[in-house]
């Protein structure tokens, strides 16, 4: 059974960039803690804002897959970044690097700025929700 998801953009508002306003799924949830840029022996990739970016991304794709996820199927991703000015200088290889792991799919997403993460080094934490299509 095909995945049904739709986007919600409200008559009137501005196109949003690189995400969605709001998304309506139908289908199996699937909530996906936190991911850092650590790799499957919970070492940090790199001390790289955009390395550890990649990688959170590509942890939560490991986890969808888990579930028989991909990309596609993602409804929402929380950002929670340390450093503000990092994560504006640094956009355009973030957007690089969330094409390359997520592709051209864009869901509902928020960024906060935190003073810290619990994982010394971690500069980005991501969390996921993803509906799966009813089995």
């Amino acid at each position: 059974m095909k995945n049904q998801m739709q986007v919600l953009q409200p008559e009137g508002w501005a196109a949003p960039k690189g995400y969605a306003n709001g998304i309506l799924a139908d289908g199996r949830q699937v909530h996906i803690a936190g991911q850092i840029g650590w790799t499957a022996e919970a070492k940090l990739v790199s001390a790289d804002f955009v390395a550890q970016v990649e990688q959170a991304l590509a942890n939560i794709v490991q986890v969808l897959a888990e579930a028989g996820g991909e990309p596609a199927h993602i409804v929402r991703l929380t950002w929670y970044i340390t450093d503000k000015s990092e994560y504006m200088s640094r956009q355009r290889d973030i957007g690089a690097a969330y094409r390359r792991i997520i592709g051209r799919h864009f869901p509902a997403m928020s960024a906060v700025i935190v003073a810290g993460l619990i994982e010394d080094g971690a500069k980005v934490e991501i969390e996921a929700t993803a509906v799966l299509p009813p089995k």
